[in-house]
């Protein structure tokens, strides 16, 4: 009697450790998958709300000499194509002919375009895409390491050109920076920007976004 109380038991034990690991197996194997369908529905949610930005030229942007435009109208690829804005601010179309480019924005180029083309195509589908913006500049001189012209990337503030141009020389009066920009009536403008007061806070007002064709003056 003895023997099988000792038999019966170990079957018992035998059991008990079969089903404790198995259903430790399982609740491992169900822990991964738990956590995959976590990290999955987090990099999704990262995903929506980092969307890709199709294209990073602003609505209101003006088309100018320089730049390179690819003008794409739908299932016609003859007239397709990427063009350069030529110096007195025309490109040049298939069917469209000479057109005016420059002072425009992408869209209103767009209509334009449709409108050249509707003696030869039933509605034209006219897409316009700054391809790249050559026209866009300002200008940083005086007592910076690297003077000169550079590209205009928007949004860009006066912090960002005088990073771009290397930081400044020894001697330069970071107090008596001046950003001259020219209005649309022909007048010049001058804006003062303190260097010291816009890296401690003081003035961040100061630190203002460029526009094509500024002029950054550090003496």
């Amino acid at each position: 009697m003895k023997t099988r109380r000792f038999i019966i038991s170990t079957g018992a034990v035998l059991a008990w450790i079969v089903l404790g690991a198995s259903g430790t197996l399982a609740q491992q194997s169900a822990t991964p998958a738990s956590d995959a369908v976590a990290g999955n529905a987090t990099a999704t949610a990262q995903t929506t709300s980092n969307p890709a930005r199709p294209n990073g030229t602003r609505s209101d942007y003006l088309i100018g000499n320089s730049d390179v435009l690819t003008i794409n109208v739908w299932k016609e690829p003859e007239v397709s194509r990427t063009v350069p804005v030529r110096a007195d601010g025309r490109i040049s179309l298939p069917l469209v002919g000479e057109i005016q480019a420059a002072g425009k924005t992408p869209a209103e180029l767009q209509n334009d375009i449709s409108k050249g083309l509707h003696d030869y195509i039933s509605e034209p589908e006219v897409t316009v895409i700054v391809q790249e913006q050559k026209s866009q500049r300002f200008n940083i001189l005086g007592q910076v390491q690297k003077p000169g012209s550079y590209l205009l990337n928007p949004p860009m503030t006066v912090l960002d050109a005088i990073a771009i141009a290397g930081g400044f020389r020894d001697f330069a009066k970071v107090k008596n920076i001046k950003v001259m920009r020219q209005q649309a009536d022909g007048t010049q403008v001058s804006y003062a920007f303190n260097y010291k007061q816009a890296m401690n806070g003081s003035n961040p007002a100061q630190n203002i976004e460029l526009q094509a064709h500024d002029t950054i003056y550090v003496p």
